[in-house]
């Protein structure tokens, strides 16, 4: 296993120096799931909350948060991401999936971007819900494949 690289020597946190690293495409897709109740997740595919369209909004919270996440992580560089897209599949009659796929032309790379746009995304739709099921459950945010940068790809096998 590597050493951590977010500690110097003496066990002190610092930002990892990209500088020298050369510039290359690099991507991250993350996923989560969110159980609720099948009522609510018919509410949210009728649209029939007060609150609107549950998906579209946690779409939009999803990118923004991408994009935000070096301002939440303390030790995550600020990206100047190119691409963010958040999908979502139901998967069962109450179960939510969330897939976010972030890409970069840089010096490293945006697991954590996925995985924030994920996790904020599925936090958004328990906020719209919360009203109608408080037993919703946010499950196995992770990543699920890397491509780009030194380390090279990671692909989740299972």
């Amino acid at each position: 296993m590597t050493e951590l690289t977010h500690f110097d020597e003496h066990g002190a946190s610092r930002m990892v120096d990209t500088s020298a690293k050369p510039e290359t495409l690099r991507e991250a897709r993350a996923s989560g799931l969110v159980r609720m109740a099948p009522a609510t997740a018919a509410l949210i595919r009728d649209r029939g909350l007060a609150k609107g369209d549950v998906l579209e909004v946690a779409r939009l919270a999803g990118i923004m948060a991408a994009k935000r996440t070096g301002d939440l992580i303390p030790l995550c560089h600020p990206l100047p991401i190119t691409s963010a897209s958040v999908d979502f599949t139901f998967v069962a009659d109450d179960l939510l999936r969330i897939e976010a796929t972030v890409r970069i032309f840089g010096r490293t790379g945006v697991e954590m971007e996925a995985l924030t746009a994920v996790s904020v995304a599925a936090l958004t739709v328990y906020d719209m819900c919360k009203a109608v099921d408080r037993v919703m459950t946010i499950e196995r945010v992770r990543l699920e494949e890397k491509s780009g940068g030194r380390s090279g790809p990671f692909r989740r096998d299972d």
